[in-house]
């Protein structure tokens, strides 16, 4: 990356685009509601179940303006998701301002292994073993996913769920290949635990991006 333009992704002006897309929010509080979904690239959690491991390396993306970003953004939806990758690897001040200055809505998918960067009406916080939440995402997440692959995902859930603050809300997400397996597990787990709910993929389920 040539000098100038890492500093303008250094200070949020450009940002590592993967991709962009209008759709339906499949997962967690917000599913089945029509959003445009902004992926960047960049993460070093390194889940080896994640389905989009082609986001890892940022290099691979290209750095796009932040601008141009927001303009396409704002021709589809008011309610704009900012995913990854790890978003919170990049300075989101500038993005979500300007977001705001559209009066779009602004969300965030993101593990909260990264400083909390951004204006943002909603926190969808999705914490990893690898690479800890910092303590400021988890006390200002709306909402807590955890997601169960395997048994011990339970107790992690746990120790999670005793870090955010007390409105969030906790789902419980199989892992999607997994799945066969582990929700009769989540089920039984939220029906002897009533504060959790279960979130599904429902996008893979209708067979949209």
């Amino acid at each position: 990356m040539k000098k100038e333009i890492e500093l303008l992704v250094n200070k949020g002006e450009m940002l590592p685009l993967m991709e962009e897309f209008y759709t339906i929010q499949g997962e967690g509080f917000h599913k089945g509601t029509a959003a445009y979904f902004i992926r960047l690239g960049g993460c070093d959690v390194g889940c080896h179940w994640c389905d989009v491991k082609e986001s890892w390396n940022a290099d691979l993306h290209p750095p796009t303006e932040t601008d141009k970003i927001v303009q396409n953004a704002k021709k589809y939806s008011n309610t704009i998701v900012v995913t990854g990758g790890e978003p919170l690897m990049w300075d989101m001040t500038l993005l979500t301002s300007k977001l705001k200055a559209e009066g779009l809505k602004t969300h965030i998918e993101t593990s909260g292994a990264y400083k909390l960067t951004g204006n943002w009406d909603w926190i969808c916080l999705s914490p990893k073993k690898m690479k800890l939440p910092k303590q400021e995402v988890s006390d200002k997440a709306h909402e807590l996913k955890v997601i169960v692959y395997n048994k011990d995902d339970f107790r992690f859930a746990e120790e999670q769920a005793a870090r955010v603050n007390k409105d969030c809300i906790l789902y419980l997400q199989p892992e999607w290949s997994k799945r066969d397996k582990m929700v009769p597990e989540i089920v039984d787990y939220v029906m002897k635990n009533p504060k959790w709910k279960i979130s599904l993929q429902t996008h893979k389920y209708l067979n949209i991006p």
